[in-house]
């Protein structure tokens, strides 16, 4: 009887995993690029590995560009990848800042995959206090707050639009994508590091 229970319960609590699962989780591509033929991009990974992603008809290209820590001010919609805490605020590795036309882009509190752990957290800066050489952030977003601790070591960075010219070979790149039913990529956007800047995300 005990046995059967706990079966049911196992089953339940697996049913209940893969009906929360998403359906269609994006593949997040970080590499440079190889090539791009019309709308199909060529990424080499980081890991080695060749990736070819069909972009949307009218994709977008968005430059990431280097930023400063006082350019997060009250009122900025961020997004940073954090791994960790101390001193009750989450402790950032990198955080970047989107234009004003992108704001609610991705906005929550979840998990990552740049580093074992790490979390995103896309939402609006309510509050900047400075601690020492460090900041300590309270980031609001849909149905929570956060509070990050931003190290001086942690790299800042800046959305902006950049031409599609930009997505040469050995561009730095990080894509968004989607995997469809046949296996294939697609992606809206394309991000690419301007000036030999490595997207931190």
């Amino acid at each position: 009887m005990i046995r059967a229970i706990a079966g049911l319960l196992i089953a339940a609590v697996s049913t209940l995993a893969v009906a929360q699962a998403p359906a269609n989780p994006p593949v997040r591509i970080r590499g440079t690029v190889e090539k791009i033929d019309g709308q199909m991009l060529t990424v080499k990974a980081n890991n080695g590995q060749s990736m070819t992603v069909k972009l949307a008809d009218n994709f977008m290209v968005m430059g990431i560009a280097k930023a400063s820590v006082s350019d997060v001010a009250s009122g900025k919609f961020i997004g940073t990848t954090t791994v960790g805490e101390r001193n009750g605020g989450l402790v950032a590795l990198e955080i970047h800042i989107f234009p004003e036309n992108m704001r609610g882009t991705g906005e929550g509190h979840y998990d990552w995959d740049l580093r074992p752990e790490s979390k995103m957290t896309n939402a609006n800066v309510a509050d900047v206090k400075t601690m020492g050489k460090e900041r300590l952030l309270t980031v609001q977003y849909k149905g929570g707050e956060k509070q990050i601790l931003v190290p001086e070591n942690a790299v800042v960075v800046s959305f902006t639009p950049a031409d599609k010219s930009e997505l040469k070979p050995g561009a730095n790149v990080f894509v968004n994508s989607q995997r469809q039913a046949d296996g294939s990529l697609t992606a809206p956007r394309v991000n690419v590091g301007l000036n030999g800047q490595v997207p931190p995300m």
